[in-house]
């Protein structure tokens, strides 16, 4: 019970992590302090999806399955939890290049209109 509980724990915690590599920067509008927290994130993101490797949150939560006597799954988070809900077909190399871009985009979107957001608001007086 306790290895399931972990496993479903580290499944969460890969979700969260996954939701803010997409949309960190919009708490970065809030909490400007955590860009230094969200761009390794995001990089990390984009670099997994390139690499076409899987991430060790996966490895953590299929160990921790099979300590709880449930049967693992083949592949990556994404592949067995997100792709499914996106794609039909099973993850490809192309797929990925098409995550990693899609992570990138958001990004390069989120950070530019907050950039640009910043250089727009009027300079306040120190005094």
């Amino acid at each position: 019970m306790l290895f399931r509980l972990g496993a479903d724990a580290v499944l969460l915690l890969h979700a969260a992590f996954i939701l803010f590599v997409l949309g960190g920067a919009l708490l970065v509008l809030r909490w400007p302090r955590l860009v230094w927290l969200h761009l390794p994130a995001a990089a990390w993101g984009v670099g997994i999806e390139l690499a076409g490797a899987v991430c060790p949150l996966t490895y953590l939560e299929l160990a921790l399955r099979e300590r709880a006597g449930q049967q693992g799954y083949a592949g990556g988070f994404v592949e067995h939890y997100l792709l499914p809900l996106v794609y039909p077909a099973g993850l490809t190399p192309a797929v990925q290049y098409v995550l990693a871009g899609v992570v990138l985009g958001v990004n390069l979107l989120l950070y530019g209109w907050l950039l640009r957001r910043r250089r727009a608001r009027p300079a306040t007086p120190r005094g």
